[in-house]
Parts: C-alpha cells; structure tokens; sequence
C-alpha cells in the first residue's frame, strides 16, 4: 500500500508542475478572470488545491498551517503560489515515504472545517480522498487554461507512469 501512495505523491508533484508551467504563459488578468469552475478562477483554483492539502496535512501530521476556508487565497500572484506549492508537494512525498507500511491501516482523528466536528478513520481512505481531492481540482485547472487559450498539458496518470520518475510504479 505504502508504494501506491508514494506513487500518488510523486505523481502530484509532477502533474502540479505541468499545471503551473502551462499557467506562467498567461497575464494576471486571465489567471484571475472568473471561467465558471467551481473557485471561479484558475488561481481561485490552484490556491484551494492548495489550502486543501494545507488543511489536510495538518491533519495527518499536526504540523503546519492550516487556512480555516476552503476559499482563502494564500498567494495573489503565481510566482509565490508555485513556490508554496512546490514546497507542499514536496512536504508530501517525504512524509508519505517517512510511513512505515503499518502506519496506513492506522485511525487519526480531526476536527473538519466545513461543519467543524470531530472525526476518527483510517489513514489510508483519507489519503486516497486527499489525493483524488487534488486529481479533481487540478481537472478544473486544465479546463480554466483550456478556456483562456492556454495549452493545458495531459496529466493523465499513466503519462506519468511512462515518464522516467513514474516508471519505477507503472
């Protein structure tokens, strides 16, 4: 189970680079203008991605930030929300691999933010809800840069089992 996440967290961080590399080729005014996905915008977007694996991670690991919307814009500009982000993703794959294989079929508890009440379960449904979480939002990302004439990159899973780092779980 431990290699499927790892797979999951590598795959995160290149399928977020893809995104943001194709997002540096547009202007703030279209990286802002509201395209009918569910945040609106593609950086409403890219930052609840982004507040959501925050929130998410606090969880797991009682370390870090974590916003108290789903809506909170961290970075208004793309430069410091690729770093942000480049340093979550990161964030994730070294704690995913710093799990020993037990450690999936473990309970955690938290309090949500949504309708803030408290809930224990097992790591590895959450980590599968946090990571399909993330699949789902960054498929709205690549509808917003196809709506503002971006070239929106694939990001299909298999595409990165091919790749050199992906191959290692294809």
């Amino acid at each position: 189970m431990k290699q499927h996440f790892e797979m999951f967290a590598s795959y995160n961080f290149w399928a977020n680079a893809r995104i943001y590399e194709a997002a540096q080729t547009l202007d703030a005014e279209a990286l802002n203008r509201d395209v009918g996905v569910y945040f609106k915008s593609l950086m409403g977007t890219l930052n609840h991605i982004l507040v959501a694996d925050l929130i998410w991670m606090k969880r797991f690991t009682g370390e870090g930030a974590a916003p108290g919307r789903l809506d909170t814009i961290l970075h208004s500009a793309l430069p410091a929300l690729r770093i942000a982000r480049e340093g979550e993703d990161q964030r994730i794959i070294n704690w995913v691999e710093s799990l020993e294989e037990e450690a999936f079929s473990g309970r955690f508890t938290y309090v949500t933010v949504t309708d803030v009440r408290t809930v224990s379960q097992r790591l590895a449904p959450a980590l599968s809800h946090f990571f399909n979480h993330q699949t789902h939002h960054r498929g709205h990302a690549h509808a917003a840069l196809s709506i503002l004439g971006a070239e929106a990159p694939s990001i299909d899973l298999i595409y990165f089992q091919r790749t050199k780092t992906g191959s290692r779980f294809g």
